[in-house]
């Protein structure tokens, strides 16, 4: 039996991870409410989630996808990279056919996207704390289909070519953010931007800067990215 299934309800502990101040208390309401488990802190950014991890030891961690400063994803990457033995929980606003295999990718034991009702989430949270993975049944059906035919050529299949960090550049550029502000965000240098910039250009077979302002600001448009 796993040691967190000799816990009473109300011993769990919850990370919520997100970068909007409402939601986050709109999520810690429903945890207590209906799940009757602990909120041992929040955090908006990879920094303080981090730090927040190695103090409070939760059992459970729900993390969105955008955060201030950086990605979820990257957040994931160093939990796994620490072997940190913690429960991850993606609760995103992003499309689930991109994100969703990334996320289980890089560690998260579930991934579900915001606008499911709220007993799904609590589902979610039931699921991954007995150490199953998670998945929307549109997701496993993706998946599944993923595995036994190939993939067309489509919008959606250009961008599953992009790795995460290229993804992250790639949205920051639709929402208009500049190359320097894009460095200083990620915290990286100019030239690293740029190569991520000229590889993304390849890769969606985008023949100009201004071909690839464009095409991020339609998918940011398009996708709520």
């Amino acid at each position: 039996m796993k040691k967190t299934e000799l816990k009473a309800a109300n011993s769990y502990k919850v990370l919520l991870v997100e970068d909007h101040p409402m939601f986050r208390e709109h999520l810690g309401q429903l945890i207590d409410r209906d799940l009757g488990m602990s909120i041992c802190g929040e955090a908006d950014n990879i920094r303080d989630a981090m730090r927040l991890i190695l103090e409070t030891k939760p059992d459970i961690a729900i993390v969105d996808i955008t955060l201030h400063g950086s990605s979820g994803l990257e957040l994931l990457k160093d939990i796994k990279a620490q072997g940190l033995d913690i429960n991850v929980l993606v609760l995103s606003m992003h499309d689930e056919e991109l994100y969703a295999e990334r996320a289980l990718r890089a560690g998260a034991k579930g991934y579900i996207t915001k606008n499911e009702a709220s007993t799904e989430v609590i589902e979610a949270i039931r699921c991954v704390m007995k150490g199953d993975v998670y998945a929307s049944r549109q997701m496993t059906a993706k998946l599944l289909e993923r595995m036994t035919q190939k993939r067309s050529n489509s919008e959606l299949a250009g961008m599953e070519t992009l790795a995460d960090r290229e993804l992250e550049v790639f949205q920051m550029l639709g929402r208009g953010k500049s190359t320097r502000e894009i460095a200083q965000t990620l915290n990286l240098g100019e030239s690293t931007v740029e190569t991520y910039r000229a590889r993304i250009k390849e890769k969606l077979q985008l023949r100009s800067a201004a071909e690839l302002y464009l095409r991020a600001g339609q998918w940011v448009r398009d996708h709520g990215a």
